[in-house]
């Protein structure tokens, strides 16, 4: 009986799996919508990138208004002339270039590019910075799940540790029962060890990079992984729809098209009229009349046209470049949440197996007929499937998250798009 008591005293409750998570709208492994909201605005590459929207209206602005300004050249000067004596004179020439027709559509468009290629900048830099708060956010999250699962562990080897010794006291025990009871717990311990430093880093990194969030002495347990309502197939064309580097890549194309063609609408150069007025010799001579100045346009601005045209061609192959590698991420998102979910499945009934076989050891224990060493064997390896299956959830919860985010389902900016904007865990 005795020695039946010393293998029921090795069960470990904690065998038992997470709960099943609660519905989307109420995730609580996630930090609230609206803190995510307020720390992404806050992220300093977010700010960076508004910054640089203000930057690229001042310059459509100016853009609209044109470099075409009036100049104004004056001349006084006394002359003196031999056996007639000096004369103040005086020539003053107020001039301003015209841009020809056309050329001021096209500088407005152009700065609209602008614009649009900075606001889809700050999107995709609000995107990054989202992308980074789910992997610090998870990794803490997992770090101290298995430490929570390692403190379990621990509790139960403890007591079965303390009932070996006491009846090793008592000569009920051997001595290879209190040295294996204490070599579990040792492990246990060291594995524990290790989760709380990996706890420990990732909450100091998160609440450093994300100090506007606040966060509880203790990560949130992880929930249990799911396709998400709308379905991976639905997400992944989302990712490549609602892509801003995408965009960001088509303003710049639009861009760099408009730029060719103002610099070759550029090759025909802008004229300038003025005005002109002069007085001589003390005012006996004076004059007014229109000036005006036409610039011939030679080898200089066919390069520069020729230049353009390159960079809007290498702009346009760029977008392409961009285009694939969106797709290429939208079908590498589904593929992966789909294959984490199916794997973390596959291993939770691994886990299920392995308690299962657990449970069965310690029956036999009591029994009397399988030894101590075989059950913490079990239990040994009951444990180490509990903390694959929770590296699996984990790894499940990333990949879905980073698809949903890539789709911008989640954690996006209000008036980020149309329909579906206000959708978050």
């Amino acid at each position: 009986m005795i020695r039946r008591s010393l293998i029921a005293a090795v069960l470990l409750p904690g065998l038992a799996f997470a709960q099943d998570a609660p519905p989307l709208d109420q995730r609580a492994d996630l930090p609230p919508a609206p803190l995510v909201s307020e720390a992404l605005d806050s992220y300093p590459g977010v700010l960076s990138a508004a910054a640089r929207i203000d930057a690229a209206r001042a310059q459509a602005g100016a853009l609209a208004r044109g470099s075409q300004e009036v100049s104004i050249s004056a001349t006084a000067l006394r002359r003196a002339v031999d056996r007639e004596g000096s004369f103040a004179e005086f020539d003053a020439t107020v001039t301003r270039p015209f841009r020809l027709p056309g050329k001021a559509q096209l500088d407005r468009k152009t700065g609209a590019a602008g614009v649009a290629f900075a606001q889809n900048q700050m999107a995709d830099a609000r995107h990054q910075a989202a992308l980074a708060l789910s992997q610090q956010w998870f990794d803490w999250v997992e770090a101290g799940a298995l430490a929570a699962s390692d403190t379990a562990n621990i509790a139960y080897l403890a007591r079965a540790l303390g009932a070996v010794e006491r009846r090793a006291a008592l000569r009920d025990a051997a001595a290879l029962d209190v040295d294996q009871a204490r070599a579990a717990l040792s492990r246990a311990r060291g594995q524990r060890a290790d989760a709380l430093a990996r706890a420990a880093e990732a909450r100091a990194r998160l609440a450093a990079t994300f100090p506007s969030i606040p966060l509880p002495p203790d990560p949130p347990a992880p929930t249990t992984p799911a396709e998400p309502p709308m379905g991976f197939a639905a997400l992944a064309k989302l990712v490549i729809e609602r892509s801003h580097e995408v965009g960001a890549a088509q303003a710049m194309a639009d861009r760099d098209g408009f730029a060719a063609d103002r610099a070759r609408a550029e090759r025909h150069a802008d004229p300038s009229f003025g005005v002109r007025a002069f007085s001589e010799r003390g005012g006996t001579e004076r004059g007014l009349g229109v000036v005006a100045t036409m610039p011939l346009g030679g080898g200089y601005r066919r390069f520069q046209a020729d230049e353009a045209a390159a960079n809007a061609r290498a702009a346009a192959q760029d977008l392409a470049g961009v285009q694939r590698s969106v797709a290429a991420m939208a079908a590498a998102d589904r593929a992966l949440a789909e294959t984490r979910l199916a794997g973390w499945q596959a291993l939770a009934q691994s886990a299920e197996a392995a308690n299962a076989v657990a449970e069965r050891t310690i029956a036999g224990g009591k029994l009397g007929a399988i030894d101590l060493a075989d059950v913490l064997l079990a239990q040994r390896q009951a444990n180490d499937a509990r903390r694959e299956e929770i590296a699996a959830r984990l790894a499940a919860l990333r990949a879905i998250l980073k698809l949903e985010i890539d789709s911008h389902v989640v954690w996006i900016d209000a008036d980020d798009h149309g329909e579906g904007s206000s959708a978050a865990p």
